[in-house]
């Protein structure tokens, strides 16, 4: 691991770790766009009264809370062309991941929503306001302080669930570590850079946590 020759040989085509990273962030963050918008929907449909919707978002919160990551992406990827339904691998990383994630970002809107007291909403609906404007002007500023550590928590398990996407060939950081690693049996180094490219993502989102959680408090 510690061998000159190895560095050297990382190094040189250290381009290629860095494509992997680009890929990565790319897809992580389309991907946590469309968790939070798939977040705030959900939460606020399961927070109304139409049965409809929330049944159905209690079968899609079921089926992919309790469903590994990787059989939902194998199944986006393998399955649904048979279906005639064909996706690339940058669309089944944004899309098996916001799907995911999503399943828990509606539990964390949802119950930060109820957390408010309920005579809030009677209060702003006496005064004329209709349902979505009692949530996004009176319920959703103050639910979303509630929510933002957990959310932002779920950001960063998002991240390091995008190494998943190696096994589709997504492009991503962890297929071109492991591929590279296998063509030049250079483990060691290569692990251990590819380690602190994600931590370079995750640390400073964990700290995020953590002085969101304090501000909160």
């Amino acid at each position: 691991m510690f061998k000159l020759w190895m560095w050297e040989r990382l190094f040189t085509d250290f381009s290629i770790f860095l494509a992997g990273f680009g890929m990565t962030l790319v897809v992580s963050l389309l991907a946590l766009v469309l968790t939070l918008l798939i977040s705030l929907a959900g939460g606020l449909v399961r927070c109304s009264h139409a049965r409809t919707g929330k049944s159905i978002l209690w079968l899609y919160m079921s089926l992919f809370q309790n469903t590994p990551l990787v059989v939902q992406i194998f199944f986006f990827y393998y399955v649904l062309p048979r279906m005639g339904v064909v996706l690339s691998p940058f669309s089944v990383g944004c899309l098996g991941l916001a799907l995911y994630t999503g399943a828990f970002g509606i539990a964390v809107v949802e119950a930060s929503i109820l957390a408010i007291p309920k005579q809030q909403s009677e209060a702003a609906m006496s005064q004329g306001f209709s349902y979505l404007q009692t949530m996004f002007h009176v319920i959703i500023p103050q639910a979303m302080k509630i929510a933002l550590p957990s959310l932002t928590n779920q950001a960063v398990n998002l991240i390091k669930n995008s190494s998943v996407l190696a096994m589709i060939a997504g492009g991503d950081l962890m297929y071109r570590t492991d591929s590279w690693a296998s063509e030049t049996a250079v483990y060691g180094p290569t692990f251990l850079i590819t380690g602190l490219l994600y931590l370079s993502i995750c640390l400073p989102l964990s700290r995020l946590v953590k002085t969101l959680e304090s501000k909160v408090r």
